[in-house]
């Protein structure tokens, strides 16, 4: 696949890297996970985002893809309460304790990147939570600190300048970030991971959605009904299955300033179309004006707000 530089941190990422919420929220199984993170290293893809807060998520990583840990840039998450360990959310303590876990969880010695975990612009002005991540920098553990979250904190993080790193929503249904974030971003030079970029695959019955996700997918599902948006109106005539994920994955990889999108999925097939996908970009540059426009139309006041 080709890469492209994420932003100032000298890594060259894949389009698309894989984002690992599914394998603790889902409670996907060893085989599975190992199965996908192989297919999609053999395929180019070059990066592999989870959180500490996924349950046992950090630990299948690194049994199934450890051997080929100089193959991907490892992206982590912290800042949120954990069962297990002390210290209230988005403290320095709690952060510190965080990193410590989540390398030996990892088996590794430095992590590429640690976000704070969609964090309120308060607690991030505060700084101790950012502060703490840029101790942990400082001492070798984690390469670049950075911010996972949206709106305004996640522009304020963006043009702070420990922040390297910046994972935000960019879909279809949720392009609030395009105007808040991605214009800071590329200020800065900061590298950009999009997470949601499939909109949770709103188009799909609300009844299909699986468990966390369909939370998730209950606004974007609404925000999309209201949108009245069709691929077949912006030239994308395939099946359904095929027409709304492509349709999505471009226009979010089209948007000035995104580096990679974050897929979940774990099923091989829709995996390699994704892929496809990705290769295809960008979209028409009518075809994002149309969905920009449509979004902009339904949501006149401007309340659809990115979705931490």
């Amino acid at each position: 696949m080709k890469r492209s530089p994420f932003g100032r941190t000298g890594f060259d990422v894949s389009p698309v890297g894989f984002g690992a919420a599914p394998i603790g929220y889902l409670q996907t199984e060893r085989d599975r996970v190992g199965n996908i993170l192989n297919l999609l290293l053999d395929d180019g893809v070059n990066l592999i985002d989870t959180a500490a807060s996924y349950p046992g998520s950090e630990e299948v990583i690194a049994e199934t893809a450890g051997s080929r840990r100089n193959q991907f840039v490892l992206v982590s998450k912290c800042g949120t309460k954990l069962p297990d360990l002390e210290g209230d959310p988005f403290s320095a303590a709690l952060v510190g304790k965080t990193v410590e876990r989540s390398l030996q969880r990892l088996r590794v010695e430095q992590i590429d990147v640690m976000l704070l975990h969609s964090c309120d612009l308060k607690t991030l002005q505060r700084g101790d939570a950012l502060g703490a991540l840029v101790k942990a920098r400082e001492q070798g553990k984690i390469k670049f600190a950075g911010y996972s979250g949206d709106n305004e904190a996640a522009a304020y993080a963006a043009a702070l300048p420990d922040v390297a790193v910046i994972e935000t929503s960019v879909n279809v249904a949720d392009q609030r970030n395009i105007d808040v974030v991605l214009p800071v971003a590329r200020q800065h030079d900061v590298g950009v991971l999009a997470k949601r970029p499939v909109a949770n695959a709103a188009w799909k019955d609300i009844n299909q959605q699986q468990g966390l996700y369909k939370n998730y997918a209950k606004t974007y599902t609404d925000r999309l009904a209201r949108m009245k948006l069709e691929p077949a109106s912006l030239g994308f005539t395939g099946p359904g299955e095929d027409a709304w994920p492509e349709l999505a994955l471009r226009f979010t990889l089209s948007q000035p300033g995104v580096h990679t999108a974050i897929i979940g999925t774990t099923n091989p097939k829709n995996a390699r179309k994704n892929i496809g996908y990705a290769e295809r970009r960008p979209l028409p540059a009518d075809v994002i004006a149309k969905i920009r426009e449509v979004f902009r139309t339904a949501d006149p006041e401007g309340n659809w707000t990115g979705q931490t």
